[in-house]
């Protein structure tokens, strides 16, 4: 990290950053976990989910070391979250594999601008925690076009839909901030 700082200056408040990516990064394995649950194994998009999944228990098991080395509390959320992920994946994969690809646009493009806005704030102060938020921002944006390119958009009701999960996202993002 950057020793530079001079009275005045404003820090990232990295603390806040990792809790709540570690929470979001949790909640997208609970969101696929509940999809899978759903559209069971063998399928073309049960593939997709599985990968997907797999990729974002990477990001959630270097958030929770991240948490564990710079003694960071999780949110007070995760049990909330728990349920709450689990229940969304499971519902829009009853829905259809579009609505399930669906959810998985909205949540990534919310996800996406998250990191992006934390990128813009970190600037050059912890190129560790930066890298890490690029590498994983580039996959997010990997499962959104996989999404779009499934059929997301083809799910009935999708503006409603993605609207009404991109607000979800938007909502836990800020709670997991602090709480």
């Amino acid at each position: 990290m950057t020793d530079h700082w001079t009275p005045g200056d404003r820090r990232p408040d990295t603390a806040s950053m990792l809790r709540v990516n570690q929470a979001g990064e949790y909640g997208a394995t609970r969101i696929y976990a509940g999809q899978l649950a759903v559209l069971g194994r063998g399928t073309p998009a049960s593939h997709l989910v599985a990968r997907m999944a797999a990729q974002e228990q990477r990001h959630l098991d270097r958030f929770n070391a991240l948490m564990a080395e710079r003694r960071v509390r999780p949110t007070l959320l995760q049990p909330l979250w728990n349920v709450a992920g689990f229940a969304l994946g499971a519902a829009t994969a009853l829905m259809s594999e579009q609505a399930a690809m669906a959810c998985t646009e909205a949540v990534e493009t919310e996800i996406e601008r998250h990191y992006a806005e934390q990128l813009a704030e970190l600037g050059d102060t912890d190129p560790a925690f930066t890298a890490d938020i690029a590498d994983f921002q580039a996959e997010e944006l990997e499962h959104r076009d996989t999404a779009r390119a499934n059929g997301a958009a083809d799910a009935a009701g999708y503006p409603l839909l993605t609207a009404v999960i991109r607000a979800g996202c938007r909502a836990a993002i800020t709670l997991s901030k602090r709480i």
